[in-house]
């Protein structure tokens, strides 16, 4: 007699998520720009100068968007499906990656006066939170086993390792912002650079 057993549902892909993501990446990395522009008196020159807070803090948050989108990537790239709880935890990613413009334009406008403090404060925290939930989907992917089978148990203990490394500079960056507003955003940068590298590779 011929097997009458209904076929087992397909494993869910992480096609449409990581369709949906890119996208918001892109919409969250357009906006940065959106902010740039002259003010003051005096020449070009002097203009252009008047607003080096809004080009730190944009090459900063260009940076951060953009390498948070290609370690989004590599990650995916690991899970071999995507569960809705993981599908929750992406969105939440999401959410605080698109309020990034918004710090942005608080901390360039107000970076060298009397609010800066609480403006970096206010940079590294939604940092410090993108970062949170960026990690939140590691942790769940581990505990889960979503991760392909080809990835080790200690390979996944390092890419939590890495992720707890800028979730303490970004905590520190918070802290430095009343002490030094500008301080506070050079280590924002430094943390996009560290996850800039690949760090150890992944063997099969």
């Amino acid at each position: 007699m011929a097997d009458q057993r209904e076929p087992s549902a397909p494993a869910p892909s992480t096609a449409r998520l990581e369709a949906f993501s890119d996208g918001v990446f892109a919409v969250a990395a357009t906006l940065l720009v959106l902010d740039l522009g002259l003010s003051g008196t005096g020449s070009l020159a002097q203009k252009l100068g008047h607003e080096w807070p809004h080009y730190a803090t944009y090459v900063v948050s260009f940076l951060t968007i953009g390498i948070i989108w290609m370690n989004h990537h590599a990650q995916f790239d690991r899970i071999a499906v995507a569960d809705r709880t993981l599908t929750v935890l992406n969105l939440f990613l999401l959410m605080f990656v698109t309020l990034i413009p918004f710090p942005t334009g608080l901390l360039a406008s107000h970076l060298t006066g009397t609010d800066g403090p609480v403006a970096a404060a206010v940079y590294a925290g939604t940092l410090l939170a993108m970062s949170v939930a960026f990690f939140s989907t590691y942790l769940w992917a581990a505990h889960r086993r979503l991760f392909g089978a080809w990835i080790a148990e200690q390979h996944i203990g390092y890419l939590l390792r890495r992720n707890v490394t800028g979730l303490g500079v970004y905590a520190i960056a918070i802290g430095v912002a009343f002490l030094n507003p500008n301080v506070s955003l050079a280590l924002c940068g430094l943390v996009a650079l560290y996850y800039l590298h690949p760090g150890r590779r992944l063997e099969a």
